[in-house]
């Protein structure tokens, strides 16, 4: 249990609050209980979701009943409410929108709908991860400010008579509210570092102003998606993938450090960074849909990355282009009940190689330019990714998995499904054909050396297992889809890595799919595209419902879902998952209208 009293939920219970530079976690009691401030890759001001300190919690007194909460559909704007004898409470919550990456500015609107109200509000920012507490509290145009660590802070909206500290607690802020039925109370938290100043200026709509700011900037972001099946959960998917994208362009994998469901889970890498592969998969699903500024962000900052590096390019970068820091472990609070012994912050120096990336940035840079929305840097961005796999398509890499190097199939298909897609749409006439051949030799090695005597590919030239990772480059045109080796290969995935309708990545254990790996709901929305691949439409909807069923009230997906105890483990919301959904969603609407047409 957190100081102040939070009990650790699971992950399925968590809202997200994201403006593009970073995200907070919200437990369903309106405690926000994870950010990173300023930025994705910053420290911790809140991390007691991971049984560190710090909060910025909301709540009405004498409220027994459960809260429910809710998004504004096709924004990251949520409300939740209160139910109790004496009325109806709601608090709408936000990242103030298009976010700043040197001020993280929160919106809480305390509204007392039915009924008056006195509601608490408790502030304790602790930065880096709870290395430093409030200091310097006071009194300032009729604002709390101070100071943790590095960063400064502004919170307008708590009455004078607030109290400063509370036993046990002395470096606090907190407050009890009273509201008349209908009242509403608006609180706004600054923390900005020394380039940050400030939005709050001392006058009495500013409030009013952000929320105005904060509404146009998703109604502009997220598009209405009227034509697509599931149309709802492709707008959140949309949201989702904005709130995760800074101003730079570039998309961070996850909000917040490994969360696994359980202590036994253990930790997994820092997901607050942007992972190339992710974004490229990210924007050819946008693309699927049509033109938007997420794939534009998408190509301006892969190419960049790709042009800046080569064949030396990493697997993830900070949102600021800079390599990740050094992988280190952070110590927990003692005795949290919550998440393992420590979890990881940071990245691996090296940047382990992964060939199958230069064929996704392949696949992305041809689905811009199908849709007209490739410019030069594009153009030479692909010339140096056919480059850097012409060179290195027999190295072993880390695979879409980041394992152990090794000749991974996938990777090699990868490469031919990129190869092809920018020989056909991106290469100018007399550099095509010398795209396609490069393609096909590729290919013709990968059978040679990592078709199963079944007929189906295998892992690796080493592992003769099967690979869920296998079906992308498949579905995508790493073979012609009346290729048998992709009916075959699907075969294998569902007989081997299937379990009650969701998908594993792979065997873990020797004796098939479970723990101690979760499924892997990136692949459930795989099995969608390689049924539809096959011309399978009712099979691919099969796995697309059963997929796209394990996320909990708020709509997010985690990594993987424990199929057993029928929770979320790992990175929360995942980024690539949330794309592999929308990716499914548009192809099965498009599949859909075959049908009817």
């Amino acid at each position: 249990m957190s100081p102040h009293g939070h009990t650790p939920r699971p992950l399925r219970d968590y809202a997200l609050l994201a403006d593009g530079e970073r995200g907070a976690l919200t437990a369903p009691c309106g405690d926000i209980v994870w950010m990173c401030a300023p930025r994705w890759h910053s420290g911790a001001v809140f991390s007691e979701l991971t049984g560190g300190s710090g909060h910025f919690a909301v709540s009405p007194e004498g409220v027994r009943s459960l809260p429910c909460g809710w998004y504004e559909e096709g924004t990251l704007i949520r409300t939740t409410r209160w139910t109790g004898a004496g009325g109806v409470v709601e608090c709408r919550d936000a990242l103030a929108a298009p976010g700043d990456p040197h001020r993280a500015v929160l919106l809480r609107r305390i509204h007392a709908v039915n009924g008056p109200a006195v509601v608490r509000v408790e502030l304790s920012i602790r930065a880096r991860f709870g290395a430093h507490p409030m200091t310097g509290l006071h009194r300032d145009r009729g604002h709390w400010v101070g100071r943790s660590g590095p960063l400064s802070f502004r919170l307008r909206g708590v009455p004078e008579n607030a109290d400063a500290t509370r036993p046990g607690v002395p470096d606090s802020v907190t407050a009890l509210i009273a509201l008349p039925p209908g009242g509403t109370r608006d609180l706004v938290l600054e923390i900005a570092d020394a380039r940050g100043g400030s939005v709050l200026n001392g006058r009495g709509d500013e409030a009013a102003r952000l929320w105005r700011e904060t509404e146009r900037f998703w109604a502009a972001a997220v598009p209405d998606c009227a034509d697509l099946t599931a149309r709802s959960d492709a707008r959140h998917a949309y949201a989702v993938l904005t709130g995760l994208t800074a101003r730079t362009g570039a998309m961070v994998a996850a909000a917040a450090n490994p969360l696994p469901e359980h202590a036994a889970a253990g930790g997994g890498h820092d997901h607050r960074y942007a992972w190339v592969r992710d974004q490229c998969i990210a924007g050819t699903a946008v693309a699927a849909h049509g033109p938007h500024r997420l794939l534009d962000d998408a190509v301006r900052v892969v190419a960049a990355r790709v042009l800046e590096y080569g064949p030396d390019l990493h697997a993830a970068y900070r949102v600021d282009g800079r390599p990740v820091p050094r992988e280190h472990e952070l110590p927990l609070a003692e005795g949290a009940d919550a998440g393992p012994a420590g979890f990881l912050t940071g990245g691996r120096p090296d940047g382990r190689f992964q060939l199958d990336t230069f064929g996704e940035v392949l696949e992305l840079l041809a689905a811009a330019a199908r849709r007209d929305r490739l410019d030069g840097d594009g153009e030479r961005a692909a010339e140096v990714a056919v480059s850097a796999l012409e060179g290195n398509w027999q190295r072993p890499d880390g695979g879409l998995w980041d394992l152990h190097p090794a000749w991974w199939t996938h990777s090699r298909l990868a490469a031919v499904s990129g190869l092809r897609a920018a020989a056909r749409d991106i290469a100018p006439r007399n550099v095509a054909f010398a795209w396609s051949e490069l393609a096909d030799t590729i290919l013709h090695e990968t059978e040679r050396t990592c078709l199963h005597w079944s007929g189906r590919w295998q892992r690796s030239r080493q592992d003769p297992g099967v690979d869920a990772a296998l079906l992308r480059p498949l579905a995508r045109g790493g073979l012609p889809p009346a290729e048998p080796a992709l009916s075959v290969t699907r075969q294998a995935v569902q007989h081997d890595l299937a379990r009650d309708g969701f998908v594993h990545r792979f065997r873990t254990d020797g004796a098939g799919p479970g723990r101690p790996e979760g499924a892997s709901l990136a692949c459930g929305f795989l099995m969608t595209t390689a049924c539809l691949a096959e011309n399978r439409p009712a099979a691919a909807a099969r796995w697309f419902e059963r997929t796209r069923s394990a996320y909990g009230p708020p709509g997010l997906f985690a990594q993987e879902y424990d199929v057993e105890l029928r929770e979320l483990r790992g990175n929360l919301p995942g980024a690539l998952v949330h794309a592999l959904l929308l990716d499914s969603t548009v192809r099965l609407t498009a599949a859909d209208q075959d049908v009817a047409g």
